[in-house]
């Protein structure tokens, strides 16, 4: 059988700035805490944990020492809450993140309601919304009821959602009403070379595999436009969830990654998928 990885796949410069910080920082102190994962990837959250972080829910949980802000940043309500505790602040968001925080404040103080296309519960969005006031957030079609009709509107993007969701989500919104309509592509470009590596390599195999954490949205984007194409799509966390009994009758199979996986993930499902290959 052949094995093949996607082109572009794995660790963003996003997620390498957040863990080179972090370990520089474990490196140099202690008592250093994390509130929330600082990214979804369990494999390299534990990683960083066996050297000290350690990963909160709440911030009351922390009284003190270092915090890292997480690659999916934080609310300012937040960020001052941990300052005005004394405790020191080492911000790990991604650039890209904090770029769709300041769009987002620049629409509101022009007057528009902002309206965040994506999912409420994820943490960049709670993020985004953390900066302004006046906004809305807007999951799908289904949702674009809730906006107001003649509104001045500004729409920004969760940054790992597809080019395909965006556009969709516009028609939507232009279908539904408004007195003014701003949209500004906030999409991640490294997250759509991504998705549309997978795309092209999941339609020349007979079985596809995405490897990441199961809560990362940028993986699980990645999954469900592989599954559009080939319905032979596995998420998988990592090796130790792999199954041989998918491959019977597979001749070739494809690999990509999201995000926030880390190479030595990837690295070590291809070589065991490989010695599958006279199976």
């Amino acid at each position: 059988m052949e094995v093949h990885v996607a082109q572009k796949c794995g660790f963003c410069a996003g997620v390498k700035n957040a863990i080179s910080t972090a370990e520089d920082v474990l490196q140099n102190q202690e008592n250093v805490y994390c509130l929330g994962s600082i990214i979804h990837n369990n494999d390299v959250v534990n990683k960083l944990s066996d050297m000290g972080l350690r990963t909160v829910d709440e911030m009351e949980d922390i009284s003190s020492g270092t915090v890292l802000i997480r690659s999916h940043g934080a609310a300012p309500a937040e960020i001052d809450k941990l300052k005005n505790k004394g405790l020191n602040i080492i911000d790990a968001t991604c650039v890209l993140v904090k770029r769709v925080q300041k769009i987002a404040i620049e629409l509101e103080s022009q007057g528009y309601k902002v309206v965040v296309l994506g999912n409420k519960d994820h943490p960049e969005i709670k993020a985004v919304v953390g900066c302004v006031s006046d906004f809305i957030v807007v999951a799908d079609e289904q949702d674009v009821h809730k906006l107001p009709t003649e509104s001045r509107l500004g729409v920004i993007c969760q940054t790992t959602q597809s080019p395909q969701y965006f556009s969709r989500m516009l028609a939507a919104i232009s279908n539904h009403g408004f007195r003014e309509l701003k949209a500004i592509n906030t999409l991640c470009k490294e997250a759509i070379k991504r998705q549309q590596a997978a795309i092209d390599l999941c339609r020349k195999v007979d079985i596809m595999f995405v490897l990441g954490g199961l809560d990362s949205a940028n993986t699980r984007k990645l999954a469900e436009l592989c599954r559009r194409y080939n319905e032979q799509t596995y998420h998988l966390q990592n090796w130790s969830e792999f199954d041989k009994a998918q491959l019977g009758g597979k001749k070739s199979a494809g690999v990509t990654a999201g995000a926030s996986t880390p190479e030595w993930i990837i690295a070590e499902f291809v070589e065991k998928l490989e010695s599958y290959k006279s199976q």
